[in-house]
């Protein structure tokens, strides 16, 4: 065993580095660990988006009305593979019950206070970690198919109006305007223009940790599979029996957190929204913005890389194969939705997404011990939420008040 660090933070995805980068510029030394190392989960094949204005959650009364379509499609927006429902069952019980009014409510407030946080955060972030030219400002536009789908959006809609978020719906010819190319089918529309993206969530993560290791941070290589409080501090125990020791520690593993938090007692109902997408090539159509198709679960994104169609949400755990035709399925209809798309030369992925029951993170302390910090189960919204959680755990770490009150993001609430 080494000398006790001051922080370790597991996990080197976009809110490990991110709270590691905030945390060591507080003046202490971080050191990260991570299982396969900078960029290699879900920060790597996401969408890309800082998407603040996606302030409701994925539980709630819409969701309960398109489910059962939904699920009925093995390869639809929404799914449960057969071999994963029965151990997936009492996720899905705390999920129906995050879908009452009551519970929305507080889940969007909450989220709306993480959103207005990590929004503030983020340029200053950006700024600070010199990426600030990967940030692109274009806005989102929702397409909807006829006057019904539209008509259905428009709750939410409200919602967001009441939280002071900017948008404006369109007909059709104005949708031609934002973005040419579209099929006739598509008849109404909404647009975002809060909405921001990164030029590459993968490129943006690896250069966040080559900025976190050039101001003397460490990042190793290490699957970590328990912790264990300690006299001042706390024991990190890796799968090849190495130990290591630090005042502190960030638990950002994503999907695998829960596995690690249970070797401190903690029994926190994390589950894996398994997306997938397709990369196509740069020149695959000429997209304005990104384009949310809400009806069928998934978006399509210009990155500096290249067009990426990808989405929905399997609901399958970390130990099932990828089901790549649920990507086909979505290229598919990618194709129909924009005719002008060039469907070939594209490269396939999956990842995994750290999703609890109310679409809100576990941001706190452990219940075992104040020197274990758990930052996870951010769903789909990682990147969208990473800066505003930076903040909230170097605050955690140095003992200052949050910015927001985190009570609704206990990790000890279920």
């Amino acid at each position: 065993m080494g000398k006790q660090l001051d922080v370790i933070v597991i996990g080197a995805g976009v809110v490990g580095l991110s709270a590691a980068i905030a945390t060591q510029a507080r003046g202490l030394n971080v050191t990260v660990l991570d299982r396969e190392g900078p960029a290699a989960g879900a920060s790597a094949g996401n969408a890309g988006a800082f998407a603040f204005t996606d302030i409701l959650p994925l539980a709630s009364p819409g969701i309960l009305k398109k489910a059962p379509k939904w699920l009925l499609d093995p390869l639809g927006p929404l799914s449960v593979p057969p071999a994963y429902a029965v151990q997936i069952a009492p996720w899905m019980f705390r999920f129906w019950r995050a879908c009452s009014p009551k519970h929305v409510a507080h889940s969007t407030a909450a989220q709306t206070a993480l959103m207005d946080l990590s929004k503030a955060e983020l340029e200053p972030f950006l700024q600070q970690t010199g990426t600030l030219p990967m940030l692109r400002k274009e806005g989102n536009l929702q397409v909807y198919e006829g006057e019904a789908e539209f008509k259905a959006s428009l709750p939410g809609w409200t919602a967001r109006e009441e939280h002071g978020i900017e948008f404006h719906h369109l007909n059709k010819a104005e949708i031609e305007e934002i973005q040419p190319g579209l099929a006739s089918r598509f008849t109404h529309g909404t647009f975002t223009p809060g909405w921001y993206s990164i030029a590459d969530p993968r490129l943006y993560t690896l250069a966040l940790a080559e900025h976190f290791i050039t101001r003397g941070g460490t990042v190793e290589r290490a699957e970590i599979t328990a912790l264990r409080s300690v006299e001042g501090g706390v024991e990190i125990i890796a799968a090849d029996g190495a130990v290591r020791r630090a005042r502190k520690v960030v638990l950002a593993a994503g999907a695998f957190s829960h596995r690690i938090a249970r070797t401190i007692g903690e029994t926190i109902p994390l589950e894996t929204e398994r997306g997938y997408n397709t990369t196509l090539p740069q020149d695959a159509f000429d997209l304005r913005t990104q384009v949310t198709f809400g009806g069928h679960g998934f978006v399509v994104t210009r990155l500096s890389t290249g067009i990426r169609v990808g989405g929905a949400v399997e609901l399958g755990g970390l130990k099932l194969p990828p089901n790549f035709r649920r990507s086909e399925a979505m290229l598919k209809k990618a194709q129909a939705f924009l005719p002008g798309l060039k469907p070939h030369g594209g490269v396939q992925w999956m990842g995994f997404r750290p999703s609890l029951p109310d679409s809100l993170p576990a941001i706190g302390s452990a219940q075992a011990t104040p020197h274990i910090v758990h930052a996870f189960g951010h769903g789909h919204l990682g990147l969208t939420q990473s800066a505003g959680t930076a903040r909230i755990v170097a605050d955690l770490l140095t003992g200052q008040p949050s910015a927001i009150d985190i009570t609704s993001f206990s990790p000890q609430r279920f």
